[in-house]
């Protein structure tokens, strides 16, 4: 099978650019591919908080519903600040577009690298929790966790190559399935908490105050489960991706994320507290709780099953942003333009690969854990957050538009808020990891501002602002690089006469004896072209021709180009070029960054 017909194998058939305006999503189908992330926290943000807690004893565990309900607060806080933002920016407020907009480069990189990094974090602990519920249901894959993250996050990636259509009805189902099953036993396990249905064993409740805790434990419980927040920026950064009227529509799901996402994550909680659940090295809570809700029946296998779809799934939000964050960085120059195209499938292909390449990267580092990588986690996202609430700050404040008083107190409050949480967060957890992405946001920050500086540069001197309408004409000297007499080296003889009638052949001498031999077939098979032969006492080809070159642009002076002519067969087969062609691959590799020096290659191919 050859190359081609495997990519169209698992990536599908090229669409054209006028299909994209139908490639758009629904409300329903945005639900699934935008907030995936989001709803996906809920099966690990609990037990985050309870393995920070544990480390107190089990009475800590009494402060998590607290410490959940904060976060809640929270959620709500950001979801009603990011509405503001889609209301201002319905074409896509993302926060590099937000805080570029409205406070400067700066802050826009700084948000566009604290991004670019929550993304790849966001796909390698969502595909890590994914499979965390796979080995807790059956522990026998433990082994394998590794391999078969790096599987999962391969086949989200190719799901995402053939397009955000079809990815995100493949992801509808299992999202959907997620609410219902999880909402399920929260309903359940809330009524039989009520009605004292079901087993109860609550942690010992703590005495008042912080004695035997510490406010510093607290708030690492605290910034632990503010994972819970992460993706929820996503839909503000994708309203492009939403059928019209587009900001509308990603307001409505915005909302309906925010419910469902509190609902999930209090009930999760509560029923953590109300049955003593006590995280485990080998089973995660939501399984401990679908276990004392609905037993070890198929309906325990069942919420496994669809929390290990949608934490998989999860990273598909990140498959989503990563490459459209990525294509506002390269239109802007600030990333290498190639992030900006769009692939066969209407999707930004180069930011889909490089997003799974990275993700798959850290998986195999951190050993596929969970805990081992939520400590570089959320800290990126709420500088996000932080950046984009205040900018929307200075666009009220600037404006002035109707309404713009409450709207910033609220945008202020979310900026506020976030800040508080996003300093807490890189205190507790900068000995535990945080220190790698404190350290490179600044560093991204200058590979991008390296890279605009070299596309501006290389703008100014192709400009044709302060070049004459009428330049002076060039010279062009036509060089045959000849090492034999072949039926090659006669066309491409014959192409360089149709470039100039002066056309010459040059040939670098290493053995006399195979000088002779040529210079009496010349006579016949040369075209009438001269052939001039450049002594090289230490058999070196590239030293003489480099200096023969050097010194017919020295003489010839700045508007004078030498092309050089490289007569090349190629073999019928594609290993047998590697027998073959090598003297010509250094000759160009070598000509390349010289001025005023053109290279063309007369392919001459050879029959099977």
């Amino acid at each position: 099978m050859r190359l081609h017909d495997l990519k169209r194998l698992f990536v599908g058939t090229p669409l054209p650019t006028a299909q994209s305006r139908h490639e758009r999503l629904d409300k329903a189908t945005a639900l699934a591919t935008f907030a995936s992330d989001a709803l996906s926290s809920v099966a690990y943000a609990t037990e985050e908080i309870l393995l920070v807690l544990i480390v107190a004893g089990t009475a800590a565990l009494s402060y998590s519903m607290p410490i959940a309900v904060a976060i809640a607060v929270l959620i709500a806080i950001v979801i009603s600040s990011y509405r503001q933002t889609i209301l201002a920016y319905p074409q896509g407020g993302g926060a590099y577009i937000v805080s570029k907009d409205n406070l400067g480069v700066l802050p826009g990189l700084v948000a566009a690298a604290a991004l670019l990094i929550d993304y790849v974090l966001t796909v390698a602990v969502s595909v890590a929790a994914g499979v965390a519920a796979v080995t807790s249901a059956v522990p026998s894959l433990f082994p394998l966790r590794v391999w078969l993250c790096v599987a999962a996050v391969a086949a989200v990636a190719v799901a995402n190559l053939r397009g955000i259509r079809e990815s995100g009805k493949l992801f509808a189902a299992p999202t959907y399935l997620f609410i219902a099953s999880l909402g399920a036993v929260v309903a359940w396990g809330v009524f039989g908490a009520v009605f004292n249905l079901l087993p109860k064993a609550p942690y010992q409740a703590h005495p008042p105050g912080l004695e035997g805790v510490g406010l510093f434990l607290i708030l690492r419980a605290f910034a632990s489960g503010c994972a819970a927040l992460t993706g929820v920026e996503a839909v503000s950064d994708g309203v492009p991706a939403f059928k019209p009227p587009e900001g509308h529509n990603a307001r409505v799901v915005l909302t309906w994320l925010g419910i469902i996402l509190i609902t999930l994550f209090l009930g999760v909680t509560y029923l953590a507290y109300d049955l003593g659940i006590v995280p485990r090295e080998h089973e995660t809570v939501v399984s401990q709780i679908a276990r004392h809700v609905f037993g070890t029946g198929l309906a325990y296998y069942e919420i496994q099953l669809v929390t290990m779809l949608i934490l998989l799934l999860a990273a598909n939000t990140s498959f989503a942003d990563f490459p459209r964050l990525a294509f506002f960085l390269a239109r802007d120059r600030f990333i290498p333009r190639q992030f900006a195209t769009q692939g066969d499938r209407l999707v930004f292909s180069n930011g889909i690969v490089i997003l799974g390449g990275l993700a798959i990267v850290l998986l195999i580092i951190f050993g596929g854990q969970t805990h081992a990588l939520i400590p570089l986690y959320a800290v990126g996202v709420f500088i996000s957050f932080t950046l984009s609430q205040a900018s929307m700050v200075r666009r009220w404040l600037r404006l002035r538009a109707e309404g713009w008083w409450w709207r910033v107190w609220l945008n202020g409050l979310g900026a506020l808020v976030t800040g508080v949480v996003m300093l807490t967060i890189a205190t507790t957890k900068f000995s535990h990891g945080a220190w790698i992405v404190v350290l490179l946001i600044p560093t991204l920050v200058v590979a991008f501002l390296t890279v605009h500086r070299h596309y501006d540069t290389v703008a100014a001197q192709l400009s044709l602002e302060d070049q004459s309408p009428t330049p002076p004409p060039l010279e062009n000297t036509v060089l045959v690089l000849v090492g034999d007499l072949h039926r090659g080296v006669v066309r491409a003889l014959q192409y360089a006469q149709t470039l100039s009638p002066n056309a010459k052949a040059v040939y670098v001498e290493t053995d006399p004896e195979r000088t002779r031999r040529l210079e009496e077939r010349w006579g016949k098979w040369g075209m009438g072209v001269p052939l001039i032969v450049l002594n090289s006492p230490y058999r070196s080809l590239l030293g003489p021709l480099m200096e023969y070159i050097d010194q017919l642009r020295r003489q010839r002076g700045e508007h004078h180009v030498v092309t050089i002519v490289l007569p090349e067969f190629l073999p019928a087969r594609w290993w047998q070029q590697l027998l073959h062609n090598q003297t010509a691959l250094l000759i160009k590799g070598q000509l390349l960054f010289r001025k005023n020096v053109v290279v063309t290659d007369v392919p001459y191919h050879l029959k099977r």
